[in-house]
Parts: structure tokens; C-alpha cells; sequence
């Protein structure tokens, strides 16, 4: 087990370095995306890479592999969704796009194999996710699948001007998130809530400032869609700090 959890100690610390790089638009991460995109566009890729690193450095510091199969789906609902997208751009003649649908199938099999591996390993908490977590955990499920739904549809669910090829890899990405936190739901345990929890705050951590600062400039009619998304970012944020931190019996130091 010492080499898995090397290997996702140190996979959480590179994909947290890309995400920095995205957040920051270092050309060195931006260059790994298929195609010239906004500093919104960039930023939220570099929230979702935060939120992924949270949680991998979380299961390998702690050696919660029990936990993993949550994560998995994750990734596996991403990688078919996005490459079937790239497969279907790479037919229609972008050539270039060939490595990505590569790697979405690599991703797609690697995240099935670690699926089935530890979906049958015990979680080290067994105790029942609390109730407020649990209610939070449907509201995220319907935000995602229906944000992610409308970015599938190309509609302007976000407060900025998507790329539409962007949108659909964006749209893949909510709905594989969707995916994670209804593991949580399907097996309420704590140890099932921990990862997600810690992929949100993370994701909120990178985006809030600058949403927060995207009030002064936003477009009148895409106003309401920032009032919302910020809402939500303050929500599981708070929701997060307190179960992991605060509460007494589920923080996770000390």
C-alpha cells in the first residue's frame, strides 16, 4: 500500500500544480487545454483541479481507500462524457484532438479498474453521514445535474461567456461531479462525505475572491447567474468549514 499512496500523494500534488496553473493562466497549463480559452474559463478548470487534488491528497495521507470508489465514478462519468465529445470533434476532422480522446479513454479505464478494486474495502468511518450533510448533498446533486445539463445544451447558465466546445466538456465535468455525491447519498457513511466536502471548499477557496470581484463587471442579464453561483459557494462552503472543522464529531483533526 506504500506505493499507492505515494503515487496519489504525489498524482493530488501535480494535478493541484496544474490547477494553480490554470488559475493563474501559466502558459504551461494553459497549453495542456485543446483550445484557446477566457480567464473565467481558466479559472474554473483550475477550481475543478483543486477540488480533485483535495481529495486525492486526502485518501492517500490518510490511507482511506474505502473512500475511493466515489472519486472513481467521478472520473469515469467525465472521461466517457468528454471523450465521446472529443471522439465525435476528432471524426468531424480536428485531428489534434486525438491524444485527448487517448488519454479520456486511458482515464476511463484506470478510474473502472479502481472502481471495481475498492468499491468491496471497508470505509475507515462507518458512522452515518449527518443529516444537514445529507440534505446538502441533494441540493448539490440537482444544482449539478441541471447546471451540467444546460452546459450540455449550450445555454448561458454561467456569469460569463462560454466557448461552446467548452461548455460541453464543462457540462461533462458537473455531471460526473453529480455522480460523486450520489455515492454519498446511495452509501451515507461519513467516510463517503469527507472527500466531497473537501472538494467543494477547495473549489470555492479558488473561485470566491474572484467571483466576488466579477460583481462589479458582469453583464447586467447574466447578473442572476452570478448572484446564484456565488450562493451556492458560500453554502458549501459554510457547510463544509463546519462539518470538518467545527463540529466536534466529525472534524477531521482532532
Amino acid at each position: 500500500m506504500n506505493v499507492l499512496r505515494y503515487t496519489v500523494l504525489i498524482g493530488g500534488t501535480l494535478i493541484l500544480a496544474l490547477g494553480l496553473g490554470f488559475a493563474f493562466q501559466l502558459p504551461p497549463a494553459t497549453a495542456t487545454w485543446p483550445w484557446p480559452d477566457g480567464r473565467l474559463s481558466y479559472l474554473f478548470l483550475g477550481s475543478i483541479l483543486a477540488a480533485v487534488s483535495a481529495a486525492m491528497l486526502w485518501v492517500g495521507w490518510t490511507g482511506s481507500w474505502g473512500a475511493l470508489p466515489a472519486g472513481s465514478l467521478n472520473v469515469l462519468v467525465i472521461s466517457l462524457l468528454a471523450g465521446g465529445y472529443f471522439a465525435y470533434l476528432l471524426a468531424d476532422g480536428r485531428a489534434e484532438l486525438l491524444t485527448f480522446v487517448v488519454v479520456s479513454l486511458l482515464a476511463a479505464l484506470a478510474s473502472a479498474g479502481a472502481f471495481l478494486w475498492s468499491r468491496r474495502l471497508p470505509l475507515p468511518d462507518e458512522r452515518p453521514t449527518p443529516k444537514l450533510v445529507i440534505i446538502s448533498f441533494w441540493i448539490f446533486t440537482t444544482a449539478l445535474v441541471l447546471t451540467g445539463g444546460a452546459l450540455l445544451l449550450r445555454l448561458p447558465v454561467f456569469p460569463w461567456a462560454v466557448n461552446p466546445d467548452s461548455s460541453i466538456i464543462f457540462g461533462s465535468i458537473f455531471l460526473g461531479d453529480a455522480f460523486y455525491f450520489i455515492y454519498g447519498l446511495w452509501k451515507p457513511r461519513w467516510s463517503n462525505a469527507i472527500g466531497q466536502l473537501l472538494s467543494f471548499l477547495a473549489y470555492d477557496l479558488v473561485l470566491i475572491v474572484p467571483f466576488f470581484q466579477l460583481f462589479g463587471t458582469v453583464k447586467p442579464e447574466l447578473l442572476p447567474n452570478l448572484a446564484v453561483y456565488v450562493a451556492v459557494l458560500l453554502y458549501s462552503g459554510a457547510v463544509a468549514i463546519y462539518f470538518l472543522f467545527a463540529h466536534r464529531p466529525t472534524r477531521i483533526f482532532g
